[in-house]
């Protein structure tokens, strides 16, 4: 039985590309995201082993039914949490409606909470029943945002802070029953996210933001998380990876 990655977010930029790569590494893929099909995103993936499932992750019933399908398929090797959303509305602080404040909340914090709280009692499960060659991982996807003021999108950052916490919470739960959990903080990658700011970011690159002088690719964040999935991290427990070009070098 081949090994199962999920994928949430995964229908286009930093899921669809950690989805391609995890497929070529050999694993059965299962996509989700909020559209009800993803035709688009099967295609990019042709020729590897993918099936889509519509999820919100938000919403409870979507999560159940998510699992239900996965309990269905045998195993569950891997979860990447890459789900999330931005603020539709860039407002500052002192404007930041309650509404986006908790959309982000709900989705961003409490969707990746819930998902990795789910996923760990599966993969406790399919464990204990003896399943052969089973070491799961759990991945989470947050941003630099989690330690990065962003005034003009805060509930943002605080979702993404957050994530760190979920992070360290089910790393260290789940650390004694041999499933890794890691986190993936990419920086300023090339997506439809950034893509409205894209000038803005260049330019503060052209002027030395970053030690590796570009946007990073949704390729590059797929990679930081192939090494998470791949075993030789095992041993470092709610470890960060970061896929931000330097960003988090201090530099004078």
């Amino acid at each position: 039985m081949k090994k199962l990655a999920v994928v949430t977010g995964a229908r286009r930029g930093i899921g669809l590309a950690i989805a391609r790569k995890l497929g070529e590494e050999g694993y059965s893929l299962l996509l989700c995201a909020t559209s009800p099909d993803a035709e688009d995103a099967l295609c990019a993936l042709s020729g590897l082993d993918a099936q889509y499932v519509p999820c919100d992750i938000s919403n409870p019933a979507d999560r159940a039914a998510l699992f239900d399908r996965v309990r269905a398929l045998g195993r569950l090797d891997v979860l990447v949490n890459n789900a999330g959303v931005a603020p539709t509305v860039r407002l500052d602080v002192l404007e930041t409606t309650e509404e986006s404040f908790e959309r982000l909340m709900r989705i961003n914090l409490e969707g990746t909470f819930f998902m990795c709280q789910a996923a760990a009692k599966l993969m406790l499960a399919f464990r204990d029943a003896g399943l052969a060659d089973y070491r799961p991982r759990i991945v989470n996807l947050s941003s630099i945002s989690e330690y990065t003021s962003s005034t003009s999108r805060g509930e943002y950052c605080v979702s993404k802070a957050g994530i760190g916490m979920v992070t360290k919470l089910f790393a260290d739960r789940l650390a004694g029953e041999g499933i890794p959990v890691f986190e993936v903080r990419p920086g300023i990658i090339l997506t439809d996210m950034t893509a409205k700011v894209r000038e803005k970011y260049e330019k503060l690159i052209a002027e030395g933001l970053l030690p590796i002088a570009r946007m990073g690719t949704p390729e590059d964040v797929a990679n930081a998380v192939a090494a998470a999935c791949s075993g030789l991290l095992d041993y470092s427990a709610g470890q960060v990876l970061d896929a931000d070009g330097g960003f988090s070098l201090r530099r004078l």
